[in-house]
């Protein structure tokens, strides 16, 4: 019998996958800590999270029957990848279940930013009719960076060409052909692209590379009035000094989904700045979004601990030898 925990909410559609699957058992402890999760875990050959739940080194190093981690979403930094791989866990996530969605919710916000439509609303929900405060720019014409072009930033830069932007694409792992496909123009470095865009936003995961990515330097090289979309990760935005290239006029406005700290405290400095829109990680968040995720990581869940079939796997590739090892019974 395989056992699976599930960690976070799952859509009602994925737990009936789980459900149907011969051989297989579930339970849902939701909402555990880290050190409450590295108790519970240990009888359980799979485990399901989504951004709620921190994975860490010592959860990891607890599950001495785990032999997959399945993230619902994309990002897996709330996962130690390094510890899992080291201990021969595989880890999964569902990269095309829920882009379209985190896709569009980047439009949106750089639409909203662009008309400063919250503030808006807020101002007639005052009682207030301050037309002339509100007065926006288009985005036609304008030209809008993309850092990073993958599975959600190439849909990002496909939506802004419909609305007839120029886009700027910086992203290391893609060729020139595969940007001249999309129609965007590839830049070979991040100050061109910050120097040349009206619009940055903002498509790579969080790493030690990515980390503090837009900070002091990377605002002083971008043209002056630029505004900032970040629907990735907390943490690839300094956000210290994006409120201060927002005092100093360098930077017009940010539309954030995403912080540092999640929720990020009462005091934090961008909360007080007109200038900044901002949305509670929502992303993923739509009724589409949630059912493909769910699907998708039970499927892949249960492929894997019945068939060793392995999908979006994210350390299959640089597999160490404790991981070869766990998988040769079902690569061989």
């Amino acid at each position: 019998m395989h056992r699976i925990l599930i960690a976070d909410k799952l859509a009602k559609a994925g737990l009936e996958i789980l459900r149907a699957a011969p051989d297989v058992e579930f339970d849902e402890a939701i909402g555990l800590k880290p050190p409450e999760l590295a108790a519970k875990v240990e009888p359980y050959h799979g485990l399901i999270v989504r951004s709620g739940s921190t994975v860490t080194g010592e959860v990891i190093a607890a599950a001495n029957n785990l032999r997959v981690i399945g993230r619902a979403g994309i990002g897996v930094d709330n996962i130690d990848v390094e510890a899992a791989t080291k201990k021969g866990v595989v880890v999964m996530n569902t990269p095309a279940g829920n882009n379209i969605t985190t896709a569009e919710h980047a439009i949106s916000m750089m639409l909203a930013l662009a008309r400063s439509i919250p503030q808006a609303t807020a101002s007639m929900k005052q009682g207030k009719w301050e037309k002339s405060r509100f007065t926006g720019s288009e985005v036609f014409n304008k030209t809008l960076g993309v850092v990073g072009i993958g599975n959600i930033g190439s849909l990002v830069a496909e939506r802004a060409l419909g609305l007839k932007m120029r886009v700027l694409a910086y992203d290391p792992f893609i060729t020139e052909e595969a940007a001249q496909r999309l129609g965007v123009e590839l830049v070979k470095t991040l100050d061109d692209l910050y120097a040349r865009s009206d619009f940055v936003t903002i498509h790579v995961p969080l790493n030690a590379e990515t980390r503090g990515l837009l900070n002091d330097g990377a605002f002083a090289k971008m043209k002056k009035g630029v505004r900032i979309i970040n629907c990735a990760r907390g943490g690839i935005v300094d956000e210290a000094a994006l409120a201060a290239a927002i005092g100093t006029g360098t930077v017009a406005g940010a539309a954030l989904d995403v912080f540092s700290q999640e929720p990020p405290p009462a005091e934090h400095p961008l909360l007080k700045l007109d200038q900044v829109i901002c949305t509670p990680h929502l992303g993923a968040a739509t009724d589409e979004a949630q059912v493909n995720v769910a699907v998708a990581i039970a499927h892949q869940v249960v492929n894997f601990l019945r068939a060793g079939v392995i999908q979006d796997a994210v350390n299959v590739p640089s597999m160490t030898t404790e991981l070869k090892e766990a998988l040769a019974p079902y690569l061989s």
